[in-house]
């Protein structure tokens, strides 16, 4: 690490003019190639993915995107002249456009947009059950050619556009379906300068320069502008979510500004030390640095850990969110050296540039409110602990009524015309008309074609369903499939609980004396299908995951006790989190005022990225405050000492780094995605919980109730396992000067306060010339001076 930083230091110019053409070069590729985004939920082998399969091979016109034209007249019926003219010339427009296949409108007659066949329709009819019952709302349903995912942005905004020219002052036209969402623009790039504005701020007050405030802004952009892009041309290669982009910026954003933050946190202290600006910026990246690799390594690991899942959806959000990971740590030890050079001593304020000329470098000493606050934990242990333990609890109850599914297009804004073609359709024939399922099966011989003449009876006794379309065959009538409209919304409860019925129960009966296999597809089923994957596999995922942290720990800190604490902080910052996410995304908790529509199901990756992202998160704060608390471990043989001594250097630093993150995510609400403002929110709370609960309360109460047995090791263990460690022993030692002491101790008892050292063979010897510097008394407001 010390001899990439000294490259980039001394080849300043070429270490930033090589990201600047890596940047440009991808964002221009990117900009030729397109977005080629894919949201594909279908899970092969599943019931619904089989039921799609069957009717992408058989009902080719049903393979692609089914969306809805709505209209709902204010002054009269749709059946008025003007309004059936209107509408029956707006339909045979979009159905001339390009990539529609069929429009299947309610009126009678042949109408021009009729003659390019019938679509799949939403709902259990044609011609008048597409007018409701009252007379005022119509709907059309129009088929593109091709599934959602590969649909051009372009041709569904040409569609809206058609539809929405007939809208008049008593007439509201809206379109309702995922091609038309794709149309739907999102805050823009409010989000990303609402959160960079917010850091730059807690940046410039941190530091107090506003050159060195900039440094981490500017590296976390490269690095993410580039991130961005390669995700962009990441989606022609695989399947990548539309939302992957937005949420590697999420992230990225997020961890690089703080990775940039640690690192030239350190190369000041450097500069206050009297380090030169080449030996500092290259002091920072060997020490800090490494932690920077080792945790944004730990981030990468989990959100690859994906993979293991097998879900083609998820393999490109893992891979997209480690890109920008990755390039994030690789801008923060090869980018930042490079422009921390370029500004010199400007790293510093004028008034700390200032002080270093009239009184030379000195040692930073923990003083103020960190200093007071950890004394204050340290002697209010068991208080402090049972209130973060309560604070954690409290929160993560509404965890336990988690509803795992895809919400549907009813928790849109209100602005949104999705929202609004929801509601009309909701209004005037019942909510399951946006999200009906579908029965698809083999026919082979009269016998089946008997079952199925009598399942349409079956369906319509069978609570929960609203209405049940005719049997269908293809043309070669082997193949047969069914529209069944529930009476509850696509994310009710009550339409998941329909499908379980219908498979478990009433489809079985009726398949009863025949060669029948009814499979159950559509948009509900295809959603529970994916989120009971998720949920199985759910366990194993998030046991590697922590086993792994337990092993990173164990190995870098020689304890079995700080990597089972470090696992059950995960667990507890990811419930509470989770009980935050339930308590405004499902139970609808100001979700409407924040502009993120109705109440709604928790999407089901959800918590596979939420761990995986929060395990990084959580493992760069943990290595941090523990890593310094270990070497005044090693150094004393004091675990009072070193929790104390540890929180109080530490905790100004995770806290800024915190609220940097806090701020980041929640500017992410502002994006006008419900996905992305729900990730936003869960990380938002998770890294608040985390910095300002647990690694500053609760850990270190633990911390010091435990003593000494923080950092047992069974002694054939230590000998068995490998020394990793995050900062080598060599950089720890150097580069502190002569007048890097305690100010006011005496000669005989002078002690360089940032030489650490963690060779245990010198334990004792440190251990009495810090008790030596313990008990000087010029200093009392010094957390390592204050009695215990």
């Amino acid at each position: 690490m010390a001899a990439l930083a000294r490259w980039c230091v001394r080849h300043r110019l070429v270490a930033v003019l090589l990201w600047l053409l890596a940047l440009g070069g991808i964002t221009a590729a990117a900009s030729v190639a397109g977005s080629a985004y894919s949201n594909d939920y279908e899970v092969p082998g599943t019931e619904s993915g089989r039921a799609a399969e069957l009717l992408r091979d058989n009902f080719p016109r049903l393979g692609g995107d089914s969306d809805t034209v709505v209209w709902h007249s204010g002054t009269g019926t749709v059946r008025a002249a003007d309004v059936e003219q209107t509408m029956t010339r707006t339909l045979a427009e979009v159905a001339g456009l390009p990539g529609v296949a069929a429009v299947d409108g309610p009126y009678e007659g042949r109408d021009p947009y009729e003659g390019r066949g019938a679509g799949a329709g939403h709902g259990a009819g044609h011609g008048e059950g597409q007018i409701s019952g009252d007379g005022r709302t119509a709907y059309a349903t129009v088929t593109f050619d091709d599934p959602a995912e590969n649909i051009d942005r372009g041709e569904a905004a040409a569609v809206v556009a058609a539809a929405k020219a007939a809208a008049t002052d008593g007439l509201q036209v809206e379109l309702g379906g995922q091609a038309v969402a794709l149309t739907e623009s999102s805050g823009g790039h409010l989000a990303e300068i609402v959160g960079v504005a917010v850091a730059a701020v807690v940046l410039f007050l941190a530091f107090g320069s506003l050159a060195a405030s900039l440094l981490p802004i500017a590296t976390a952009l490269v690095s993410v502008g580039t991130a961005y892009a390669a995700i962009v041309l990441l989606g022609h290669v695989m399947t990548v979510a539309d939302f992957a982009p937005m949420l590697g910026m999420l992230i990225g954003l997020g961890v690089g500004i703080d990775y940039a933050l640690f690192i030239v946190t350190r190369h000041r202290r450097g500069l206050k030390r009297g380090l030169p600006v080449e030996e500092a910026a290259r002091n920072a990246v060997a020490t800090t640095g490494r932690a920077v690799v080792f945790a944004g390594a730990t981030v990468c690991i989990a959100l690859l850990g994906m993979v293991m899942l097998r879900l083609g959806f998820l393999n490109g959000v893992a891979i997209a969110a480690s890109l920008t990971v990755f390039l994030t740590v690789a801008a923060a030890v090869t980018l930042l050296p490079a422009l921390l050079s370029f500004i010199g001593m400007r790293a510093l304020s004028r008034r700390e540039r200032r002080r270093l000329d009239e009184h030379g470098p000195e040692p930073e000493l923990p003083t103020g409110l960190a200093a007071r606050w950890s004394v204050f934990v340290e002697r209010h242990p068991r208080l402090l602990g049972g209130a973060a333990l309560a604070v954690m609890a409290l929160l993560a109850l509404p965890m336990f009524s988690l509803h795992l599914g895809t919400s549907d297009q009813g928790t849109n804004p209100e602005t949104a015309t999705t929202r609004q073609a929801y509601d009309l359709l909701a209004d005037g024939f019942g909510p399951g008309l946006n999200g009906p399922l579908t029965l698809v099966t083999p026919v082979t011989g009269a016998q089946d074609r008997l079952a199925l003449d009598n399942l349409d009876a079956t369906l319509r006794e069978t609570e929960g369903v609203r209405a049940a379309t005719p049997v269908r065959y293809d043309s070669d009538g082997d193949t047969a499939y069914v529209a069944v409209v529930p009476d509850s919304s696509p994310q009710s409860r009550r339409t998941s609980e329909l499908v379980d019925r219908l498979r478990d129960d009433v489809l079985p009966r009726a398949e009863t004396g025949s060669t029948l296999d009814l499979r159950v597809g559509g948009l509900t089923a295809g959603y529970d299908d994916f989120a009971d994957v998720i949920v199985g596999k759910l366990p194993l995922f998030v046991g590697v995951v922590i086993g792994l942290g337990c092993v990173l720990l164990l190995l870098a800190f020689r304890s079995v006790g700080i990597p089972l604490k470090a696992a059950a902080m995960n667990v507890a910052a990811v419930a509470a989190s989770f009980g935050v996410v339930v308590a405004i995304f499902q139970w609808g908790w100001g979700s409407e005022l924040l502009g993120l529509g109705r109440a709604g199901p928790i999407e089901p990756f959800l918590p596979v990225i939420m761990v995986s992202v929060l395990f990084g998160l959580s493992m760069d704060y943990q290595v941090f405050l523990v890593s310094r608390m270990y070497e005044e471990w090693l150094e004393t043989g004091d675990n009072r000492r070193a929790v104390r001594v540890g929180l109080a250097e530490t905790s100004r630093v995770i806290n800024s780094a915190a609220v940097i993150m806090i701020a980041v995510f929640l500017a992410f609400v502002l994006s006008g995605d419900r996905i992305i403002a729900m990730f936003g929110t869960a990380l938002a709370a998770a890294v608040a919980l985390d910095a300002f609960v647990l690694r500053t309360l609760l850990v270190p109460a633990l911390m010091h109730l435990l003593g000494g047995a923080n950092w047992w090791l069974p002694g054939w263990l230590d000998r068995n396992l490998p020394r990793l460690s995050i900062e080598p022993p060599e950089i720890r030692t150097a580069g502190a000067g002569p007048r890097a002491k305690i100010p006011g101790a005496r000669d005989d008892a002078l002690v360089n306060v940032t030489a650490r050292t963690v060779n245990t063979a010198h334990t004792a010897h440190t251990a009495h010339t810090m008790k030596n510097v313990k008990n000087v008394k010029e200093q009392p407001q010094d957390v390592r001076d204050i009695p215990r």
